[in-house]
């Protein structure tokens, strides 16, 4: 006989999928996991992740907080603080682009590292291609997603040791010879 595992988390997930009409390959390969893994999941024929990473995965696809989830209990790991990705985040709602439909913007080999950029597991990216193939999906400036890069580049000499106060003429003089050739593009 079937054992009936707690149904809570798996309605929630389910209910998403349809109201969203999301093809669980889609979410699976979102949040990295297996097919059978979602099926298994949506079926309550195993227990609902306790994973930290999985669950965080999973609300941030949803745009929720991990803590709706009965099994969630605490981040295992360290969450980066990126201003870069707040303000991404802000665009995203601030234009009412769901983070799904934001997700399958995406090619699907790119879907879960913007999951966990959006869960801040990982940083965004410095390659200004890649910031620019996102400001594209967000429909943004070129201006505005030079300067979404210009504050990773100089989060990343900060954090790499570069004291950009006192290096501040060097920098800037570097971030114009950048923003004139990103900009005549």
């Amino acid at each position: 006989m079937k054992e009936i595992i707690s149904t809570g988390s798996s309605k929630i997930l389910s209910d998403f999928l349809e109201k969203n009409a999301l093809h669980k390959r889609d979410f699976a390969q979102m949040v990295g996991v297996t097919l059978s893994y979602v099926y298994n999941l949506i079926d309550n024929t195993i227990p609902f992740s306790t994973r930290s990473t999985t669950l965080e995965r999973i609300a941030t696809v949803m745009d929720v907080e991990p803590e709706i989830f009965e099994e969630y209990r605490f981040p295992q790991e360290p969450i980066i603080i990126d201003n870069s990705v707040d303000k991404i985040k802000k665009i995203l709602k601030s234009k009412k682009i769901k983070v799904v439909d934001f997700l399958k913007s995406f090619p699907r080999n790119k879907r879960l590292e913007i999951v966990d950029i959006l869960r801040g597991a990982l940083p965004l990216p410095i390659d200004y291609n890649e910031l620019k193939y996102i400001g594209e999906v967000l429909n943004l400036k070129k201006e505005d997603v030079f300067s979404i890069w210009e504050a990773r580049f100089r989060q990343v000499l900060d954090l790499n040791g570069m004291n950009v106060y006192s290096n501040s003429d060097m920098i800037g003089k570097m971030v114009d010879c950048a923003r004139s050739f990103v900009l005549s593009k």
